[in-house]
Order: structure tokens, then sequence, then C-alpha cells
């Protein structure tokens, strides 16, 4: 029997255990997937925002793969405490796919970054999906003004939470107190803002127009921004999101306010240099204004504006962080590997591997950690005769628990999703999320699923 452990039980993690136990060149495989968190599917239930519902069904897909009796869910287990590093794992498993995500968020850089009220929106986004390392009271919604830095999906995300009446997330599974919050929110102007034009945005053509069909709120943009956008001249040239992309944003820029009580600016060629301070905290973004540099890039003007705002959100990417014990390439953010395996001082080091952003950087959507998964798999299966004969341990789980570990296992899981179901009908709401780990923990012990002999 090959044993394998899956750090990580996102995506790419999940895809990983899948393609392991389908494939038919070892038949007899069995894989632990590993978490901190007591809860599986990773960004999927933590980065969704949660009126995207259909995004959010994945998880009914991820969920089929976790109850195959060949893969096991041992949540609430840190790689890297409690002594469980990659050399410990490489004593208890064949081999160890970490699937660590990008968890870090890419930072500005400029001054004024840390003033209260300046935040990244991982960590809004983190809040208002009831992730239980999330400060309850961390944001200032009572700003009448908030900037969104970046034009990606996430920015779009976060305008659009900002933006929503908060009857309009009652039927999701948002947390109480994310959703209480919001309901008292006096932010009434969000200033979404990206350096490039809308041609170098990042976002989908989906997301904008769901920005844009906001009841609550008016998308709008200033026409004066797209001036200077090249693809104009000849859309032909560029890929058909881009143009899509142009069509959305050229409608909004003819489209006059329509009196809601909420606004969205969409802001273009604008480069953030200094958050100002306003007694003590953020009072305002001073943005550059840029131009095209001809190169596919913009170049400062020497051109300023300043955005007036009590609450400035940055989503400027994500970037992965160093898991103790293995390999990392500050630079890129990534483990060094080659085609999936961990590469230690340039060579392969048996047994270990990587998937998902940590093994090619935060690029992609959902779907490309599955052939990312599988490159790694197949690299992991050409080494499975000679990681066969390593000896492990008989009972990995086993000696998880006599170390001081205390796995949920997949009937804690749940017992979880039940709790929320229960948290929800006592609300008068379908389903809310339980937002901090003494809940969580509490559902899932109700389980009993940390009895090694709990049935699945």
């Amino acid at each position: 029997m090959l044993r394998i452990a899956v750090v990580g039980s996102g995506p790419s993690g999940v895809y990983a255990a899948q393609a392991l136990v389908e494939q038919s060149a070892v038949p007899d495989v069995r894989v632990h997937i590993l978490d901190r968190l007591p809860c599986p599917y990773g960004l999927v239930r933590y980065g969704v925002a949660p009126d995207h519902e259909k995004i959010k069904s994945l998880q009914n897909n991820l969920r089929r793969v976790l109850e195959d009796e060949r893969i096991e869910f041992l949540g609430n287990v840190e790689v890297g405490a409690w002594g469980l590093g990659p050399q410990r794992l490489l004593e208890l498993y064949h081999a160890v796919v970490y699937c660590v995500g990008a968890a870090r968020d890419r930072r500005l850089g400029i001054p004024g970054e840390d003033l209260p009220g300046s935040h990244s929106a991982t960590d809004f986004v983190s809040w208002y999906s009831a992730h239980p390392d999330a400060a309850p009271e961390a944001f200032a919604l009572g700003a009448r003004t908030a900037v969104v830095i970046g034009v990606g999906n996430v920015a779009v995300d976060v305008a659009r939470i900002l933006a929503r009446g908060a009857d309009e997330l009652r039927g999701t599974d948002v947390p109480e107190g994310a959703l209480g919050a919001l309901a008292a929110s006096r932010v009434r102007d969000v200033h979404m803002v990206g350096r490039r034009g809308p041609s170098g945005a990042k976002f989908t053509t989906k997301e904008l127009r769901e920005l844009g069909a906001l009841p609550s709120a008016d998308v709008l943009v200033d026409p004066a921004d797209l001036a200077l956008e090249t693809a104009y001249a000849d859309p032909a040239a560029v890929p058909a999101i881009v143009r899509r992309n142009l069509t959305v944003v050229r409608e909004w820029a003819a489209r006059p306010p329509q009196g809601r009580p909420r606004r969205v600016h969409v802001r273009f060629f604008l480069r953030p240099v200094e958050l100002l301070e306003r007694d003590g905290r953020v009072g305002g973004v001073r943005f550059e204004r840029t131009a095209p540099d001809g190169s596919g890039g913009v170049r400062g003007t020497g051109r300023y504006e300043v955005i007036e705002a009590q609450l400035v959100l940055r989503a400027v990417g994500y970037r992965g962080v160093p898991t103790e014990g293995l390999p990392f390439d500050a630079d890129r953010g990534v483990v060094p590997n080659a085609a999936g395996r961990v590469l230690r001082e340039g060579s392969c080091s048996p047994g270990e591997y990587v998937a998902g952003w940590i093994k090619r950087g935060p690029t992609g959507v959902i779907g490309t950690n599955r052939p990312c998964a599988k490159e790694t798999v197949n690299s992991l299966l050409e080494d499975a005769a000679a990681l066969g004969r390593r000896q492990v341990a008989a009972d990995p789980e086993a000696a998880l628990r006599a170390a001081g570990h205390r796995p949920v296992r997949w009937p804690g899981w749940l017992a979880i999703e039940e709790a929320e179901t229960a948290l929800g009908r006592a609300l008068g709401r379908p389903r809310v999320k339980i937002p901090d780990w003494a809940g969580l923990l509490d559902a899932a012990q109700g389980a009993a699923s940390d009895r090694p002999d709990a049935a699945r």
C-alpha cells in the first residue's frame, strides 16, 4: 500500500487526491488530506464571495471526492506545529504533496500603508467569509468612502460586497456579525482603482456585469479615464475577454446615474503613491495619473489626484509563504520544483511534491488546478516504485494523535455543517457559517470525530 499525505484541502489538494486514487498504475493508494482548519475546501469556502452561489456549489464536486473510502480528511492538523514538519511527514507517509496555496496578500510598498483603516482585501474577504482567523471587528464600515486598490476579480468582489444592501446577502451563509456590520455600514461611495487601463485589468466580464447589475448601486466610469485606452484603436487585435470588458466599461461610461443609494466608481490609469493620514487614521489616497508607455505598461505623468477615503482595501494579488522545512523561492513566492517535484539545492527531493499556487504562483482560475495537480501526480507515480520501498508508519493517524494532534475527521466536518444549518434556522436564514475556532471545534466534537473508530 502506498500512503500519501496531501497538505491542503482546497481544489488543488482535492484534485491531487482524486488523481491519485483514480489512476491505475498503482492499484493500492490511500490518501490523508491534512488541513490546518477543521473545514475542507480551502478558498472555495473561505475565498469565494457569499453571493456567488454557483461557484460555491463546486463544494459538491469536492465533497464527492472526499467521500471516497480511499481518502481521509484530517482537519485541525497544522503542518509545522507540534513537530509535524516535512521530515516527520516523510516518516509517516511514502510521499507528501503540498497544496498550501498563496496565503499572503501583496503589499503596495507606499507610505501610510499601515495606517488604521488600511487593510488587505484578503483580510476583508476572510471576515465576510467567516474564516476563524479573521478579526471580528476589524473594518471601519462607519466610513463614508472606501477605496479598493486593484482591478481583478477579488477587487470586484470586495467592491460588490461593500455596495450591496444587507438584505441582498441575508439569503447567503455570510456570518451574522458581518451581516450586521454591513447592514449598519455608512459606506456610500466605493472607488475601485487600477494603475492601467481596462485592457490591462484582470477581472472577468461575468464579474463586471454582476457589479453593474447591483440594484442598490450605480456604477460610474469617467469617460476621461478611458481616453488613454489604446486597445480601442484596434479592438480586433486584443483577446476576446478584453473586447468584452471594454464593451462593458464603455456602456457604463455612457450611462447616466440612476440615483441609487450607493455609487461604485471604476477608475483607471491611477497609481497609488501614498495613503494620507487624517486624525490618526487613513483619510485619503494620493494617486499619480499614469499613461501607456508604448510597451504594454504605464509611466507616471507627474500629475496627482487625491481621493478622500476612510477605508482602503488593497487587492493587488496573493503571494505564497514559506512552510518551515521546505525550500522557498522568495522572489517568486513558490516552492522550487520540476513538474511538481520539490527541488532542494537544485535536485529532486524524494517523496516531496507541490501542486497549486505554491507550485506555479497565484495564476489561473479554480479549474486550472486540475491539470496542475495531474502533472504533479504523474511525477509522483513515476517515482512510486522507489517511494514504496521506504518504511513508514503503519498507522499515520495514530502517530499524529500520539504526538498530541486532534484531527477533525469527516464526521466532524459533517457535524459542523449540521450546526451551521441549525444556526441558520434559528436566525431565519438558510445557513450561517460559524466564524470562530471554538465554535467550529465544539461542533466537530459533537460527532466524536476525534475518535479513530468514528464511522465515516
